[in-house]
C-alpha cells in the first residue's frame, strides 16, 4: 500500500537486514539494482552510452562504484568522478571501489568544462544519500549546478543529493540539489521524494527493497495515496433514491465582494453528487448563481446548521458576523469543513480554536503553508522544511483532518497517520482551486463518507482533474478553476464505474 520510511526507520531496516546477510551484500545489490534502472535509460547499444557517475565519499558513492562496474561490463563507456571520504573509508565501500577500479571505467579528475561540454548519454548521482546535513558547496555545487543545466536523462540513487529525504526540501537555505530525470530509491519509499522540492527534484521514482526480508519492515505510519484507501466508499447509485439520498451542502462565505469563492465550492459540490447545495452568504445574497441555477441562494445567519454538511470559509471574510457564524458552524452537529478565511478566524481567535479541538465529530481542515503557518504560530519557511510535520503537528493540535495543500499535498490524522498525494500538477497554482477542493470533500461528507476518507478522495480527485485536463492539452498555463468541476464529475463517475459497489 505505498509505505513511506524515515531515514531512521530506513536506517533501522538496513541495519537489521544487514546484520542477517554477509558483508557488503546490500551495497552490492544496491549497486545491482542501480546499474538495472540506468539500463533501462540507456540505447539497446551500450557501446554508445556515454554515462558520468558521481560517487561521493560515503555509502552512497559506494552503491555509484558498484553501478559504475556494472555498466562497465555492460560494454557502456563510464567515466567516474570519484569523492574520496576524508576519514577510513567502509569496508563495503573499499570493495566497491576495487570493482570499479579493475573495471574498464575511467575515473576522471574534476573538470566542469568537461561535465558541461561532454554529450552525456546519462549521469548517475551518488554523490551524497540521506547522510546528508550540510548544503552542498564548493566544487560539489558547482558540480550540481553543471549537472542541472545538463539535457540528457539524470538517474539518482536513493535520492537527489541535497534533497533531504524526510521533508523533501533542499539542504540549506541557499542550497541546491542535483535535479534528476529518475530515482532509484533502495530499501523503502521516501516521503521527501514526493513532497516540497521532490516532485521537481526526484523525477519518476521506483523503488528497489534489494530483497531485505519483509519481517524487518516495521508498520509504516506514512503512506502516498491510493485508491484503495477510500474506494470502499465508492457506491453506485440505485435506481429507487431521491436528491435527500445524497445529503446537503452549505458553503458558508461569500462577504461583500467575495461571491465567487463560495460558488466555485457549491458548484463544485453539487457537480460531485450532492443532493442539494445552498450557497450562504455573509451579506447581500445573490438572488441566484446565473452558472449554476440549481444551487439555493441565502442568507448564512438566517440558516439552520444543522440540516447540511458545512463548509465554510470560501470568500468568508474577517468580519464580527463571520466569527460567529464560524462559532455556530464549530458548535452545530453537523460535518464540518473549515477553509480559507475560516482558518485566519481560527489562526486569530484562540477561544474558536479550543471549541473546534473539542467537537466530538472531529472537522476538516484545508490550509495551505500561509494558512497553516497563522495556525501553528510559525512561518512558511518552517512549514515548508517538514510538511508531515507540520501537517501532523496542526492535526493534532486541532484534532482534525488536516489537508496541507502543496506540491505532495500532506493528509494527516489526529492520531499522526498521514498520507502524501500523488495527483495533481502545477495547473492547480491558480486563485479558486481550492475552492474547488473544499466544496468536493464536503460534497462527500454529505453522502456519508467518514472524515479521513473524503479529505483523501477529495485531494485524489481534484489533482486527477487536472492532470487529465492538462494531458488534454487545457493546461497547466491558464487552467482555471471552473474548468476543474465537470472533469471532477467525470473522474468520480469513472472511479465509481471501476471501484464502485
Amino acid at each position: 500500500m505505498n509505505p513511506l520510511y524515515s531515514c531512521a526507520e530506513i536506517r533501522a531496516i538496513e541495519e537489521a537486514a544487514a546484520a542477517a546477510l554477509p558483508d557488503g551484500v546490500l551495497m552490492q545489490r544496491a549497486g545491482q539494482a542501480g546499474a538495472n534502472a540506468a539500463l533501462d535509460l540507456l540505447p539497446f547499444s551500450t557501446a554508445k552510452a556515454r554515462v558520468l557517475v558521481l560517487a561521493g565519499p560515503g555509502n552512497n558513492g559506494g552503491d555509484a562504484l558498484e553501478t559504475a562496474a556494472h555498466l562497465a561490463y555492460a560494454g557502456a563507456q563510464v567515466s567516474i568522478l570519484h569523492f574520496p571520504p576524508q576519514s577510513i573509508s567502509s569496508t563495503e565501500r573499499a570493495v566497491a571501489l576495487q570493482r570499479a577500479q579493475t573495471s574498464d571505467a575511467r575515473f576522471a579528475e574534476l573538470d566542469l568544462a568537461e561535465v558541461a561540454g561532454t554529450d552525456w548519454t546519462l549521469v548517475v548521482d551518488g554523490l551524497f544519500g540521506l547522510g546528508l546535513q550540510r548544503p552542498l558547496a564548493g566544487a560539489l555545487r558547482e558540480l550540481a549546478l553543471a549537472v542541472n543545466g545538463l539535457t540528457c536523462s539524470v538517474l539518482a540513487l536513493d535520492l537527489p543529493s541535497g534533497l533531504d529525504a524526510d521533508t523533501g526540501a533542499i539542504v540549506g537555505p541557499d542550497g541546491v540539489a542535483i535535479h534528476a530525470t529518475h530515482t532509484a530509491t533502495f530499501i523503502g519509499n521516501k516521503p521527501g521524494l514526493h513532497t516540497c522540492d521532490g516532485r521537481d527534484y526526484a523525477g519518476l521514482v521506483d523503488v528497489a527493497r534489494l530483497d531485505i526480508d519483509i519481517g524487518h519492515f516495521a508498520p509504516a505510519r506514512l503512506h502516498l495515496n491510493d485508491v484503495k484507501f477510500f474506494s470502499r466508499h465508492l457506491r453506485s447509485r440505485v435506481h429507487n433514491s431521491h436528491k435527500g439520498s445524497y445529503g446537503n451542502v452549505a458553503v458558508i462565505g461569500g462577504a461583500r465582494g467575495m461571491s465567487g469563492a463560495p460558488l466555485l465550492a457549491a458548484r463544485t459540490a453539487l457537480n460531485s453528487g450532492a443532493g442539494r447545495v445552498y450557497a450562504l452568504f455573509v451579506e447581500d445574497p445573490l438572488p441566484c448563481d446565473s452558472g449554476q441555477p440549481e444551487l439555493m441562494c441565502r442568507l448564512a445567519d438566517d440558516f439552520d446548521m444543522r440540516s447540511s454538511t458545512l463548509v465554510i470559509g470560501p470568500g468568508l471574510g474577517a468580519s464580527r458576523l463571520a466569527s460567529a457564524l464560524l462559532a455556530r458552524a464549530i458548535a452545530s452537529d453537523s460535518a464540518l469543513l473549515a477553509d480559507a478565511d475560516a482558518l485566519n478566524l481560527l489562526a486569530a481567535e484562540p477561544a474558536l480554536q479550543a471549541a473546534l479541538a473539542q467537537r466530538p465529530g472531529g472537522c476538516v481542515l484545508t490550509p495551505h503553508p500561509l494558512e497553516a503557518a497563522r495556525l501553528l504560530g510559525a512561518t512558511i519557511a518552517e512549514v515548508q522544511s517538514d510538511r508531515v510535520g507540520a501537517a501532523r503537528k496542526l492535526a493534532a493540535k486541532l484534532n482534525a483532518n488536516v489537508v496541507l495543500k502543496g506540491s505532495g499535498t500532506v493528509i494527516a490524522a489526529p492520531n499522526g497517520d498521514a498520507v502524501i498525494n500523488t495527483t495533481g500538477n502545477p495547473a492547480l497554482a491558480s486563485a479558486g482551486t481550492g475552492d474547488v477542493l473544499s466544496g468536493l470533500c464536503g460534497s462527500l461528507l454529505a453522502q456519508g463518507w467518514p472524515l479521513w476518507e473524503a479529505a483523501l478522495a477529495g485531494v485524489w480527485l481534484h489533482g486527477m482533474a487536472a492532470d487529465v485536463l492538462v494531458t488534454e492539452g487545457s493546461g497547466p498555463i491558464g487552467l482555471t478553476a471552473s474548468e476543474l468541476v465537470p472533469a471532477i464529475r467525470v473522474a468520480l463517475n469513472r472511479m465509481v464505474q471501476h471501484h464502485g459497489r
